[in-house]
C-alpha cells in the first residue's frame, strides 16, 4: 500500500523534474540562436511590425464587442439597485483592466 504510494510520487516527482530540465533546454537553445549569427534583423522588424502593429484592430474589436456584452450584463444588475449611471465606469475599468 505504501509502496504503491511512493512509486506514485516518486513518478510524479521525476516527471516534473524531467519536464523542467526539458524547458530549461529548450530556453537555453533558444536564448543561444536568437543571438547566433546571421541576424536578420530586417526580417525581425518586419514580424514585429505584422505580429504587433497590425493585430491592433483584432484587438480593437475584440475591446468593442466584450465591452458592448459587459454593459448589458452590468446594466441588467446594476438596475436592480438603481445604479445605471455606473455601467459605463465600470466597463471602461473592466476593459482596460483586461486589455
Amino acid at each position: 500500500m505504501i509502496v504503491n504510494f511512493l512509486k506514485t510520487v516518486g513518478r510524479n516527482f521525476l516527471q516534473i523534474c524531467s519536464n523542467i530540465g526539458k524547458v530549461f533546454i529548450f530556453l537555453t537553445y533558444t536564448i543561444f540562436w536568437t543571438f547566433h549569427p546571421p541576424l536578420y534583423l530586417n526580417q525581425l522588424y518586419k514580424q514585429i511590425f505584422f505580429i504587433g502593429f497590425l493585430s491592433l484592430p483584432v484587438v480593437g474589436l475584440t475591446a468593442l464587442f466584450s465591452g458592448m456584452v459587459l454593459a448589458i450584463q452590468s446594466y441588467t444588475g446594476f438596475a436592480r439597485f438603481g445604479a445605471e449611471e455606473a455601467v459605463a465606469t465600470v466597463v471602461v475599468l473592466s476593459v482596460t483592466r483586461e486589455l
